[in-house]
């Protein structure tokens, strides 16, 4: 088959030595460079694949036109490789990999290339989570023009798209099983996930969105707690360098009074007040140091979070959240409470006592003045505890429970917020984490770490309010199961007319008003655990005071048919 005129006016610039536009040397079909170039008799050219799969739809018509300028042929055309053309393609190739080879537009080996691109590889500019194809600005355009695509999901490139297809049917995964935890297509759902807990990936997206939007709240105010805990380290050390300068200052001037006499004890007072000094300041600092570090910790894992809010493929968003929604245990969870005992002050008194007495008493009231220098103390402890109901709903948490955890005879409602022993088995799905032991146990969703405030309201003969390591027996019938029977598990046992808080089968009775609403605080990385009688005012129940070795979760157990306990909405 002979060139068309453009072709042959195509060769004659290849000729020249005129730079090709790649345009001119794509195919109208595919958008790509041509593959297996062919002229039909319009002129125009398309890949030898592209225009037969075209022509194929045309059969039952009879009729065959050109894609580009609609001019109709019958019979169909014979088609044949255009050598030339071909060779010109080839040689445009070579040329642009010579003349750009780092042409921006092209894709490096961080980038996400475009699946379409043949030779050189353009950066992709979207992925499809539809296609499962990520394109180039140029191959893009048919999702925009044509409205078979108006619907697919266009999100920013991704590597990961095979991780959206199920490795079972190759279908993609549009939905979420919450038994196991796991992305699944609609086929698993109703095949080997058939029974269980399942949404739409949208679904459950919506409901992790909400768990790391309060990640993200718990962090931010760690940070700003952190924040202040620095502020206040730094106006101790400050406090600690003027103290210890007056004392230099003082003892200098009541020294020199004393001339030769005195001239190697005011020697000693200036090099023992320095080296406490160095020793309190370098105390403050090392800890003023590890807090700066985990404030930049927690800012990262804060990015990594916005980033992750506002990924658009779920199933990439599933993937990467259980990762990154733990917020981590920090070095050391406590805040900073500065309680001053003593500086330098009392070193001028003793130095002054000193110059009265003059030398006879100087051997024997030295060991005040070297007491007073060590006795220099930054108290650098936990804040005491809030006295007040608002003081503790700083700390507060949304609590949910995880009903793969629920025992059978439990019902949950409101949200998953309560648990209500029945008389009648649920059809909860078998899973690991669920408790099948005649005692009615739930855990939270949440675990728990750091500062946490919840509270619970209760009704009915018998309520166990706990927290409880995860790793706690889940079968069997032996009554180490239930909590507090064990070393894994704190409980607050509330009757009708009493308290009792146990731990490990030791149980402590508990002397108090009832009231239907307990509080509890934890503070994980102290080892505290204070249950609370809420009502008009905070009434201490009981506290513990031990080191935790693992993140908690809280627990709770309605002992009769008609119990209930609810985590309530603190306000």
């Amino acid at each position: 088959m002979k060139l068309s005129q453009s072709s042959t006016a195509s060769v004659a610039m290849a000729e020249k030595g005129v730079q090709l536009d790649r345009e001119s040397l794509s195919c109208s079909i595919c958008l790509d460079l041509l593959k297996d170039p062919v002229t039909v008799n319009c002129g125009h050219s398309f890949c030898m694949s592209c225009i037969q799969t075209y022509w194929d739809e045309e059969d039952e018509k009879k009729i065959y036109s050109c894609p580009q300028c609609r001019q109709t042929f019958i019979p169909r055309p014979v088609l044949k490789k255009s050598t030339m053309l071909a060779g010109i393609v080839e040689k445009l190739k070579k040329s642009r990999l010579q003349a750009a080879p780092d042409d921006p537009s092209d894709a490096g080996p961080e980038d996400v290339a475009c699946d379409f691109c043949s030779g050189r590889k353009l950066k992709a500019v979207k992925s499809c989570l539809q296609c499962l194809v990520s394109f180039c600005q140029i191959h893009l355009q048919p999702h925009f023009e044509s409205p078979s695509f108006k619907k697919h999901k266009l999100v920013e490139p991704s590597k990961k798209l095979q991780e959206n297809i199920c490795s079972r049917h190759d279908e993609v995964m549009k939905m979420f099983c919450r038994t196991d935890q796991q992305s699944i297509c609609y086929l698993c759902s109703v095949e080997q996930h058939k029974g269980h807990d399942t949404v739409s990936a949208a679904a459950e997206r919506t409901e992790r969105q909400k768990d790391l939007e309060e990640s993200r709240e718990n962090i931010q105010q760690r940070i700003q707690d952190r924040e202040e805990d620095v502020k206040l380290l730094q106006q101790e050390v400050e406090a600690i360098n003027g103290s210890a300068d007056k004392a230099v200052k003082h003892s200098q001037e009541i020294f020199s009074q004393l001339i030769h006499l005195m001239e190697r004890r005011r020697s000693d007072v200036e090099q023992q007040v320095r080296s406490q000094q160095e020793h309190e300041v370098g105390r403050v600092k090392e800890l003023q140091e590890k807090l700066e570090q985990e404030i930049t910790e927690l800012k990262r894992k804060d990015t990594d979070l916005q980033k992750l809010s506002l990924t658009e493929d779920h199933n990439q968003f599933l993937h990467t959240y259980p990762s990154l929604s733990e917020p981590g245990q920090p070095a050391d969870s406590s805040r900073i409470n500065i309680r001053p005992l003593r500086y330098f002050e009392e070193v001028t008194a003793a130095v002054s006592e000193i110059r009265d007495k003059l030398q006879d008493l100087l051997t024997e009231t030295w060991t005040n003045v070297s007491q007073a220098v060590t006795e220099v103390d930054v108290l650098l402890s936990e804040p005491p505890e809030s006295k007040t109901r608002a003081g503790f709903l700083r700390y507060s948490q949304r609590i949910t429970l995880d009903p793969n955890t629920a025992h059978t005879w439990l019902l949950l409602s409101d949200g998953n917020t309560r648990a209500t022993r029945t008389g009648q088995s649920q059809s909860y799905p078998d899973h690991p984490d669920r408790f099948t032991v005649s005692y009615t146990r739930v855990l939270s969703r949440q675990s728990l770490t750091g500062r946490c405030y919840w509270e619970v309201e209760w009704r009915g003969d018998k309520v166990y309010i706990a927290v409880s390591y995860k790793t706690i027996s889940r079968a069997g019938t032996s009554d180490d199961c239930i909590f507090g029977n064990n070393d894994k598990s704190w409980t607050l046992v509330c009757s009708k007319d009493s308290y009792e808080f146990v731990h490990n089968k030791v149980r402590t009775c508990v002397s108090c008003p009832q009231s239907s609403r307990v509080g509890v605080y934890l503070d994980h990385g102290a080892g505290i655990l204070s249950f609370y009688s809420v009502s008009e005012t905070m009434t201490l129940l009981h506290r513990v005071q031990t080191t935790f070795t693992e993140p908690l979760h809280a627990g709770l157990l309605p002992w009769s048919d008609g119990d209930f306990a609810e985590f309530s909405e603190v306000k």
